[in-house]
Order: C-alpha cells, then structure tokens, then sequence
C-alpha cells in the first residue's frame, strides 16, 4: 500500500504528525491505509462532514446496545460497523484538511476532544442500558477512566508540546478493536462483555495511575528548568 502514497502526500502526513507522537500497535499500517484513503475522498465531502460521520459512528454503536435489550441480542453486532465509521471520520477529517492544505490545527483539535468524549459517554451509556445492577458501574467506569486518559492527554499536551492519545502500545484504534471483539464475543458467551468491561476498566485505570505519575514527573522537570 506504501507505493499508492504520492511524495506529496507523504509530506503531508509527516506535517500532520509533527507535534504527534504515536507509540500505537497499529500505528504503521494505520498511517499508511489512512495516507492512502485521504487521496479518494470525494471533493464535496468536507472535513467537519467526516467528523460528524465518525460521530454518527458512536450513535450506531449505542443504536446496537439499544436494540439488543429491545429486540434482539445479535445486534450487538452493530457495533462492529459503528466502529470502523467512527474510526474513518475520526481519523481522517484533520488529515484531509492538510491534505488540502485547509488545515485549522486549534479549531479541529478542539472539535476533536469534543466529538472524542461525546462518543465516549454514548457508548458507556450504551453499555449501562444494555447491563443491569452493579454491571451498570463497569460503563460509568469505562467512560470515567477515558475521561482521565483524554485528561491527561491534554495536560500532557501543555506540558511537553507533543501530543499523544496513545497510552503505549494501545490507542484509540486498539480500543475500537478491543470493544468490538468484546460486543461479538458476547453474541457466542454469555456475559462475555460484563466481564470484559470490568477488566477493561482496571487496565484503564493502572495505566492512568502511571501515566499520570509520568507527567507529574514531566511536569516537575519542567518546572526546575523554568
């Protein structure tokens, strides 16, 4: 896929990835699918229309959770789908607006931030309506836990001058994949998700103890050098 990649365009990526760190799994093989995609969207398409997309994305995901209470448990399997749309107009709507040299780096990191947690608590909501009882403290830990990240990821930002929403090998690509395998896997094994979330929710949470450690301590060398 690296030969579909025009030099301009390679420029381009690199531009955007200038004050970005990704330290990501998928990170590679994600720049390079997302180098390749950025050159096929169509002109009428805008970047704010891909971030409202990869919004609607999250709002499948939550119509998912819904009509499994409602009606059938299988369409958890929405999920899927809404995932990789929210991926694709996530992803994709700051990088088509450098790659049409149209780029509003504050506008579109703070619609960014807002879409991020907007869909963060739709789909911990969708999993609070799916569950019951105690389960229901799984989701609101979820989005509890997200929120910090996004936090820390902010302050980070202010702090070092380089923006990362990855926590080591796991970014926001990861957590997609991870979601969506958990919603299918609770097609096959019953409260397969319950379960997950939980577990989910304590990851979230150690890594959100060390990496707010790690930026105290950043925060601290910065302040000595100061």
């Amino acid at each position: 896929m690296k030969s579909f990649l025009s030099q301009e365009t390679k420029e381009i990526l690199a531009r955007i990835s200038m004050d970005r760190k990704r330290t990501n799994l998928l990170k590679t093989h994600e720049q390079r699918f997302l180098g390749f995609l950025v050159q096929r969207i169509p002109p009428g398409i805008k970047p704010d229309m891909l971030t409202f997309i990869g919004f609607s994305g999250s709002l499948i995901v939550l119509l998912g959770f819904i009509l499994a209470v409602y009606v059938h448990k299988n369409y958890l399997l929405l999920g899927v789908p809404g995932f990789v749309i929210n991926w694709f107009g996530d992803s994709l709507d700051g990088r088509l607006a450098y790659f049409r040299k149209k780029p509003r780096k504050w506008y579109g990191f703070s619609l960014d931030l807002v879409t991020d947690w907007l869909s963060t608590i739709l789909i911990g909501l969708g999993y609070m309506i799916f569950t019951e009882g105690r389960w229901e403290l799984a989701g609101f830990g979820f989005v509890v836990m997200y929120g910090w990240a996004m936090i820390i990821a902010i302050i980070r930002y202010k702090v070092t001058g380089t923006y990362t929403i990855d926590s080591g090998i796991f970014g926001p690509t990861e957590v997609r994949i991870v979601i969506s395998v958990i919603m299918v896997a609770e097609i096959f094994i019953k409260n397969a998700m319950l379960y997950s979330a939980v577990v989910v929710s304590a990851i979230l949470f150690i890594v959100n103890i060390f990496d707010t450690l790690k930026l105290l301590q950043l925060a601290s060398e910065k302040d000595t050098a100061e």
